[in-house]
This record gives C-alpha cells, structure tokens and sequence, in this order.
C-alpha cells in the first residue's frame, strides 16, 4: 500500500480517543510540525479508568499492552529509539550505556531499546519481590495504580556502571550514561524521581530519557533542565512524537463519573460465558534456551541476546507448527513478561501466513466501551495467577474478546503457571470462551546465579532437563522421540540372569534396580527376524494405522504421545511417522519409565504437564498381556490431574484396553529383540542411589551395539507398507469407532487360571502373548512355554529360543493367547544348571 493510500485510509477511520474527547473536552494536540495532531493521534487513542489522580488513560497503539499490534511494528519501534540513543551518544558511549525500562508497561519498549543500542546490558524495575535478591533501590509512580518498583539486578555492579566485559578495564565503564525508558512522558515527575533515588546511590554525568510520546505540559518543559542543573548531570530526551493533552476544567470528576455510568458495560469472560469454552489449551514446548533470562528483571546482558536470537526462528516455527488452520493469531504477554513473547511473535510472523498480532495481560483496571472512537473495546477479568506479594487481585486483558482472533498464544514464564491460572475462572478460560484454540507457552522463570532453584515456598521444584535425543541418546533421529530419562551408560547395571531372578522372586531386590545382559541373538536368530519382519511388516503397519487414526478421532487432532518405554516407544515413533505421511502431521513424542510395583516416573509427568497440555497426552504402548501396566498406569495418575489413563497400544489379545490396533495375539517383530531393535536404549532402571527425587528414571546407550542395530530397519520395512494398507485402515477404523471396545479383561482372568493350573499360585510369573514371551526368554529364567495348538510362523522364534535355552513347548487348547512364557516358579540359582540352561522343576 501506498503512503497516499495509507493516509487516505487512516482518515477513514474513527479515531479511538474521540468517544472520550467528545464527552469531556480533552484534546491531544501535536507539537505544531505538519501532520503532528495526526501523527499523535495515529500513536494514541483514549480511554477512562478510576483513578483518584487521573481519570483519562492515554493508550498507546504501538505499545502492544492495551491494543493489539503487529509484534513487528512494536519491536522496530523500540528498536528505532535505541538506534537514536545511540547516534546522540555516538558508539564509544553507547557501548557504555546501561538501560532501565519501567514495569510493567514499559518492560518490552526499554528491551527493544537496548536492542537498538546493540551493545547495551538492560534492566527493568519490578512489582515482583523475590526471595534472596538484594535489592539496588526502588522508586514510586506518582499516578500509577500501584506505585513502588523494585531494582533487582543479578549483578550489583549494574547500576554502578561497572557492567562491562570481564576481561575489560573497570575504570572505563564508570559515570557510564543511564538511559531511562517509559511509554509517555507526561508530567515528569516518575522519571525524575527515578533519577534522584538513583543518583543519591549510584550518581553519574548523563542521563538519557527516552519515551514514545513526549506530552508535558508548557509549565512542565522547565523542569526538566532545572533538575538536570541541580543534580549536575546532562539529561537527554529521546520521544517519537510530541504534543500536549488539554484537559478542561472538572475533567477528573466528569470521567469519574462516566466511569461510574458505563462500568460493566463492555466487560467480556462471565461465568456464562466461561463454562462455554470450548477445548483445554495446548501446551507449547519451546525449547527455551538454557541460561538466557525470561526478561530484564534480573539484567539482560549482551551475552544473554546472543545465545537468544539464533534459536528465536526454531521456537517460532514450534508455535506455528501448533497453530493448526489459524488465520489470525494473537500472542498474549503477561503483565512484566513482555520482551519474550514480543521476540517469539515477531519470529512467527516470518513462519506463518496468518495474520499475528500481540498484546499482554495487565494489573491496570480501565474501563471497556465498546465503540469504535474508544480505545478498549472489550477487557477479560481474572484472578491473578503469579501469587503475587500484594495478595489476589484482579488482572486483566483487553481488546481479545470480539476481536476475531482464531487462535490465542498465551507467554507466561513459569512462576505465573499455577493452579489460578487453569482455573475455571482463570485467564485460560476465559481465552477459551472467545477464541477456537488456546495454546499456552511457558517461558522457565529466570533464577540468579547463587540462588536455590527454589527461592520460595510457593515456586516449582528444580527445573527438570531437556528431553535427551538421538544420536547423542539412542540411535533413532533427534525428530522421532525424546526420552524423559537420564543416561545412566557409564553405570555398571547387568546382573547374571539367575542371580537376578532369585534376587527379585525372594524379594531382595525389584527388577527395575538391575538390567540382564543383553542377548546377543546367533546368526540364525538374525535371519529368523528378518524373515519374520518381512512375514508381518504389513500386517503391523496395518495395526500402527488402525490405531493412529482412533487416536486422532478420538483424542483430538493434534494429541502428543507418550510411550511407555521401552517397548512402546517403536510404536510411538511409527504411530508418528503415519500421522505425518497420512495427515502432514508433525506429532510430540515422548518416551517414558514406568515400573511395575513403582508406578510412572512423577518428574516425567511434570515435565509433561510444564510444556503440553494433559488431556493432550495419549499412552502408548506396543501390546497388552494380562493388563498389569495398564492398571499401573491408571493407579499412578490418580495424584495428577488432566492425564488420561488410557493407553494406545498396537496389539491387545488381553482384551485389556479400548485403544487398539488389533486384538490379535501375532509376531510383532520389535518384540523379538532387546535394545538392537529399540534404538539402542536398554530397559529403565529405578534405584534409589541413581535416582534422586528431582531425577528421571534412568537407562542405558548401548553404542557398543551399533553394527547389530535393526532399529531404522524395523522402522523403515513397516512403514514401506504404509500406503497399500490404508484401504483397510479407513475400513478397519470406522468399524472400531461404531464397536463396543469395552475391556474385557480376558487375559487376566486367563493367566489367574493358568496360575492355579500350574501350582505357580503368582501371576507374575505368568506372561501370556507373543511379546510377553519373547521377554520371558530374553530375560528371565523360563520355566516352560504353552503354546496354542495349531499355531504358525508366529512362534517360530519362540521355539529357537525355547531350544537354545533348553525350555520345553507344551501345546494346549483353549489358549486366549497364541502363547504363554511361564517363569520357573524356583527361585535359587539352581533354577538353571551351569550352561544356563533350565532346570526341570520337581
């Protein structure tokens, strides 16, 4: 568009401050140059609230805390100003230069600004007290609603300006310029008690104050020089535009008293409209960078902007993977947080089509009139959500409600991720009630150096880590999963076979404290599995389809799944791939410990809940025996909300879940090895002297089996069939979707009997399914295998492995499963003669 054209359709548009000025005589008026009274009235529009010392608000249109703007119009308009700062300092100065920004209006413009000097270490005062961080001074706003700022700053060398390098001369960062941001200058009278308290503590020669709109008064210009002189410094300003407000005699009490009139009129989010919210919000995980702070409220060095801008584009493109078909998208600061969602929609303006706007939450109440000459049009009301030091309260959002945005990204840091905010009145909610998808991004609340990760009773525990991936974890592609594990490789875990079998049977030790050696299978064991993946590989990719597409119908679009590792985690990874080949879907995966008698790994649900949202969650796992996992995990989740129990699985013959593939008890080709068809990764390992409160559960890297690994070839072969299983697929998937899949619990009820039969007297010593014995062979002591008469190609390699290790098959009728590996119910050593191989029971 044309600047003639854009002109032209500005003057078509009501301005926002003439509901206001119509009614009470204000008036902005322009600094006398050309277009002035319209350049100020393009930067601002006017609003009311209920204020003892000023009823008319000025609301600035390129701030983006009020209104919201193009992420892009916002950051270059800070960053413009820096850039001025710094041709009026000239660079030697401007490398010296320290920026303070005022919270919480002011906290993204004064970023951007440092931004624009390049150079510059940035701060921000704060509402926020925290718990071990001495303060370097505080100021009061004379208008504010709520006026003490607090100066926290990690380095208490920052303000002194001896904020340079650490290799450079201290003596040349002294009497460094401070410059001062705000988004108005109106009286003076903040930044000039700002400069006094600091000047008293930390005095220097120059000040710079830098504003979007100078709008002082004629009898306020004096003041500034006359203030300058008396404290000896020089005393800059830096605006974009100027002018003055005109402000007729008994405006404040008229503006009381429209406030007064129209008060919940324009306000949006009631209870009503609550309860109609349509879907939870989706976790967003950004990968933030490790050790680059939320904000400035701590100091914000050059360094930490560095390490920040090359990842911005990959977080960017991580929100705009999630957007799903938005066309309009606003990201949502809130309150002091501002610079992070600022630089995360200014990046996702580059990675979507839609149209993105931003704007953040705020403490300040001001009135909604829904009329296009007033400047808030709609406002949210929520409880606050940070347990904030000055007890609950409302916040607020304003000009989101009706104003089409399809999609809303809500930018919190991690502190302000509390119960208020999932709450049924809480900000979430209300989002919900006006916009089709809710996606909520956690930034990790920046802790100073020296500090416990817990500087307070009501903060999360320690931070958890970054899921590992491969190759540096697995040998699976970095994309297909990420494990909530730690790497336990460098540990000596395997235990002889027997020797750990009496441990675990006599209750000396659990199985999940030790690992069995890994089975290196014989070359005709080799060649037993690939013929065997050649025989099944359709018939799995018919199962991994099956399943996918009951997820996504009935679990939402964009679910995130979770396997139970390690024997879900191949089938999490192919229930990926088809979701991305079928639908150009590009699903979260996860890997996860759960352990039986221990339940899941609680870190790994935290972590899960910190970055997704719950309900979003499925469970993944590759089969079903007698159920003793499902009903593990469903015990294990009851102390977390929003998960659902349920578990997604390949094969079911136990007839113990909903979410299935198939109910058939075949070969599943992943079940006939260990970690070389696993991505390398061994089973999980609980031990207390391993794993502390604050840790994953553990497992091993085994690189040392890099020239036996199967894993990309499993993978690859199943999913080679993809396309010419998708008929049956579709066919198979809406006759489930019409069945009753109720568990039936077929298997449990079976393997009780078996139990009995075979005077074992303990279900866990029986495992019925193919996959089941598979493990049975693999890693435990077997006893001896029923097999279902009749049965085929499926337990081929169960009888090689049944003699190898010298286990007698016994074939029976009326076998649910196609198979059932009993454990020597014999728990000494003895179970097994000196050549490993079983030992008749007497």
């Amino acid at each position: 568009m044309s600047e003639r054209a854009a002109r032209k359709e500005t003057a078509n548009v009501v301005w926002s401050g003439s509901w206001v000025a119509e009614r009470l005589g204000v008036e902005l008026v322009g600094n006398g140059k050309p277009d002035g009274d319209r350049e100020l009235r393009d930067l601002l529009g006017l609003a009311l609230r209920r204020n003892p010392k000023r009823a008319h608000l000025l609301v600035s249109n390129v701030l983006g805390k009020h209104v919201p703007q193009k992420p892009s119009v916002v950051y270059g308009v800070g960053f413009e100003l820096g850039r001025r700062v710094r041709e009026l300092l000239g660079d030697a100065e401007a490398r010296r230069a320290v920026v303070l920004g005022y919270a919480e209006t002011a906290t993204g413009l004064g970023h951007a600004v440092a931004d624009g000097l390049g150079v510059a270490p940035y701060l921000h005062s704060t509402r926020r007290p925290v718990e071990g961080v001495e303060r370097a001074g505080g100021f009061e706003e004379s208008h504010s609603h709520a006026t003490s700022h607090l100066l926290l700053p990690e380095d208490p060398n920052l303000l002194a300006g001896e904020c340079g390098p650490a290799d450079a001369d201290t003596d040349a960062y002294a009497d460094a310029p401070l410059v001062l941001v705000d988004d108005e200058f109106s009286t003076g009278n903040t930044v000039l008690n700002t400069i006094r308290a600091l000047h008293e503590r930390y005095p220097r020669s120059r000040y710079v104050v830098v504003a979007l709109v100078d709008m002082r008064s004629p009898a306020d210009h004096g003041r500034l020089t006359e203030f300058a002189a008396e404290i000896g410094a020089r005393v800059d300003l830096v605006a974009r535009s100027s002018g003055t407000v005109t402000l007729p005699e008994g405006v404040l009490e008229k503006g009381q008293a429209l406030v007064t009139a129209h008060e919940g009129a324009g306000s949006a989010g009631s209870r009503a409209a609550v309860e109609q919210g349509r879907r939870p919000c989706t976790r967003v995980d950004l990968q933030w960078p490790v050790g680059v702070p939320d904000g400035g409220r701590h100091g914000f060095t050059p360094a930490h902007r560095a390490a920040l801008e090359p990842v911005l584009p990959a977080m960017a493109a991580r929100i705009a993977a999630s957007l799903g078909g938005a066309r309009r998208v606003l990201i949502l600061g809130f309150e002091e947080l501002m610079y992070a969602p600022l630089r995360l929609g200014a990046a996702l303006e580059d990675h979507t089509d839609a149209e993105v706007r931003y704007s953040t939450t705020t403490r300040s109440p001001v009135l909604a009139v829904d009329d296009p000459g007033y400047a808030i049009r709609s406002r949210l009301v929520f409880p606050a959500h940070d347990n904030p030091a000055d007890g609950p309260g409302d916040r607020y959002a304003y000009n989101v409600a009706g104003a089409g945005f399809d999609a809303v990204v809500v930018t919190v840091d991690s502190t302000a991720d509390t119960p208020e905010l999932h709450a049924p009145d809480g900000l979430l909610a209300q989002l919900a009630a006006h916009t089709d998808h809710v996606l909520l991004a956690i930034v990790p609340s920046y802790v100073p150096s020296g500090l416990p990760s817990y500087v307070s009773e009501r903060q999360e525990p320690p931070m958890l880590p970054e899921p590992l991936r491969g190759p540096a974890f697995s040998s699976y592609a970095p994309d297909e999963v990420g494990w909530l594990l730690q790497d336990l490789s460098d540990t000596e875990l395997e235990a002889p076979t027997e020797e750990r079998e009496e441990a675990i049977q006599s209750g000396g030790a659990h199985y999940a404290e030790s690992l069995p050696v890994e089975y290196q299978p014989s070359a005709q064991y080799q060649s037993l599995f690939k013929a065997a993946l050649d025989l099944s590989a359709a018939r799995v990719a018919r199962a991994v389809g099956t399943v996918t597409e009951t997820v996504l119908a009935e679990r939402g679009a964009r679910p995130v799944l979770v396997s139970l590792a390690r024997a879900g985690t191949p089938v999490g990874v192919l229930m990926r791939r088809w979701a991305r080949h079928r639908h150009g879907l590009d699903l979260p995966h996860y890997a996860v410990s759960i352990v039986r008698g221990r339940g899941i790994d609680a870190n790994a649900l935290r972590w899960l809940a910190a970055h997704h949202d719950p309900a979003d969650v499925v469970f993944v796992d590759g089969w079903t025996g007698k159920g003793a996992i499902t009903r593990e995990l469903s015990a294990a989740l009851d102390g977390f909300g929003g998960f659902n129990s349920e578990i997604a699985v390949l094969a079911d013959p136990g007839g113990c879940v909903r979410t299935y593939g198939t109910r058939e008890d075949f070969l599943i080709p992943s079940a006939c090895l260990n970690s070389t068809v696993s991505g390398l990764i061994s089973r999980t390992v609980l031990r207390s002297d391993l794993v502390g409160p604050d840790d994953f559960h553990g497992a091993k890297f085994y690189r040392e089996l890099a020239d036996t690994d199967v894993s990309g070839h499993f993978l690859d072969t199943v999913a080679d069939h993809f396309d010419e299983v998708v008929d049956a697929v579709d066919a198979e998937t809406k006759e489930l979707l019409a069945a009753d899949r109720a568990p039936t619990w077929e298997g449990w009820a079976a393997v009780e009997r078996i139990s009995e039969e075979y005077g074992i007297h303990d279900v866990n010593l029986v495992k019925p399914g193919v996959g089941e014995t598979t493990r049975v062979l693999l890693r435990r002591v077997p006893w001896k295998i029923l097999a279902k008469r009749g049965a085929g190609a499926d337990l081929e390699h169960i009888r090689l492995l049944a003699e190898q290790r010298g286990v007698p098959v016994e074939e029976v009728d009326e076998l649910p499963y196609t198979c059932v590996g009993l454990i020597h119910p014999k728990y000494t050593r003895g179970a097994t003669g000196a050549d490993g191989r079983a030992v008749e029971s007497k």
